[in-house]
């Protein structure tokens, strides 16, 4: 009899202490999940807001400028701003009220975590915004270089401007890295190696068959600066009216017809000009 009232007392003990520890933790889960509950509406007032705050500001034509880029193809990906940002606003709320509520719960590893995660956050989403500015500025870059080279009638446009292109992409993409906290210097070594030993090799190459092509550059700008539409010249043998001035020709119009003169014969032939 006195071991069963042993065990009776043990067992009122036990019950007891259970019962302190259940009604002290009780109220903990129940402010956490308050916490939880008041938290998941706060979220779904500030992403209505935010969603129409930025269909005012028109982030949506931003992105279809991005996703009409070349770089981006003729695909099924497509980026959305609008959701990348509402994206990153929602997790960020979402991970502020985890960690009142695991302080709430006395987790303080989990809310420590948490914590460390949260800071991470604006560091990715920057790392993206200058991952999103690099393909804008290269494409940019890209469609000057090749709209130049074409209005001069250059050859080559489309290897220059796509090269131009992966080189700024690729110089972003590694800031971007860097910004995420991504250790890249064994990459920016060997990429700087071989991409200064391309472009020494481009350079030398381009230079040094382009001579002619920015000869007739020149000649072009000293033609167009001297001579204009309208002006009445003699040139060798043949007098006239110039009718135009094209990238390598000029046309003059004379009593026995239209004449093509090449730019080179305009600057190098002595020619006079009629008031």
């Amino acid at each position: 009899m006195e071991t069963l009232g042993k065990w009776k007392d043990l067992t009122i003990d036990s019950l007891s202490e259970m019962g302190k520890e259940v009604a002290m933790v009780l109220p903990k889960i129940i402010g956490a999940l308050t916490v939880l509950i008041v938290g998941w509406l706060v979220i779904k007032i500030v992403l209505f807001l935010l969603g129409k705050i930025l269909k005012l500001t028109k982030v949506d034509a931003l992105s279809e400028r991005i996703n009409d880029m070349d770089a981006l193809g003729k695909g099924d990906f497509k980026i959305d701003l609008v959701k990348i940002i509402l994206g990153f606003v929602k997790w960020g709320l979402l991970l502020v009220f985890f960690i009142v509520a695991a302080d709430i719960l006395s987790w303080d590893v989990i809310s420590t975590e948490i914590g460390n995660l949260l800071r991470y956050l604006p560091r990715l989403f920057s790392a993206l915004i200058l991952l999103m500015i690099g393909f804008y500025i290269g494409n940019l870059v890209k469609s000057t270089v090749k709209r130049l080279f074409d209005s001069l009638e250059l050859r080559g446009s489309n290897l220059v401007s796509n090269l131009l292109f992966y080189i700024i992409v690729v110089f972003m993409s590694i800031t971007a890295l860097n910004q995420a906290g991504v250790d890249t210097t064994i990459i920016t070594n060997n990429l700087t190696l071989i991409l200064g030993s391309f472009l020494l090799a481009f350079g030398l190459g381009f230079g040094l068959g382009s001579k002619d092509v920015i000869a007739d550059i020149l000649r072009l700008y000293y033609t167009r600066k001297t001579y204009a539409v309208g002006d009445k010249i003699t040139i060798g043998e043949d007098s006239g009216t110039i009718e135009a001035i094209e990238n390598n020709s000029l046309t003059l119009a004379t009593k026995a017809g239209k004449f093509i003169i090449p730019i080179k014969d305009v600057v190098a032939q002595k020619v006079e000009l009629k008031s």
